[in-house]
């Protein structure tokens, strides 16, 4: 089932303490446009399917990564994305958006995307892996 984008910035602004849905928004975008880069086939295509209609399009033409990153490098490019960020305040954009994310794939297709990224992801996702 496809979440609405008011109730899935909503969970956002929430988990994340934004004063805005601005803010909210803000980390949706870069997050989700990070995780595409690192998503590939069925699985990109299936949480795309889960997401508001604005942020799968983010997802499914995602920013261009080189390689895998570490859940630590994935922080800092989420920093250095979003003006004004640190990495403390990106690892909390990052969990936030992820967390969210996490409950619209559901826990079959959350294990899968897992599988997909370096070791450590599952802690920004809210979960723990299970493989």
């Amino acid at each position: 089932m496809v979440m609405r984008w008011e109730s899935f910035l909503d969970q956002i602004k929430e988990r994340g303490a934004y004063g805005t849905s601005q803010e909210a928004e803000r980390a949706a975008r870069t997050v989700l446009a990070l995780l595409g880069a690192h998503l590939v086939g069925d699985v990109r295509t299936e949480l795309a399917a889960r997401l508001p209609e604005e942020l799968a399009l983010i997802l499914l033409n995602p920013l261009q990564a080189r390689e895998p990153l570490s859940p630590e490098r994935f922080v800092r490019a989420t920093a250095a994305w979003i003006e004004g960020a640190t990495e403390r305040t990106a690892a909390w954009d990052v969990s936030a958006v992820l967390s969210v994310t996490a409950d619209a794939a559901g826990e079959e297709l959350a294990s899968r995307i897992l599988l997909q990224l370096p070791v450590g992801y599952d802690l920004l996702f809210g979960h723990t892996q299970h493989i």
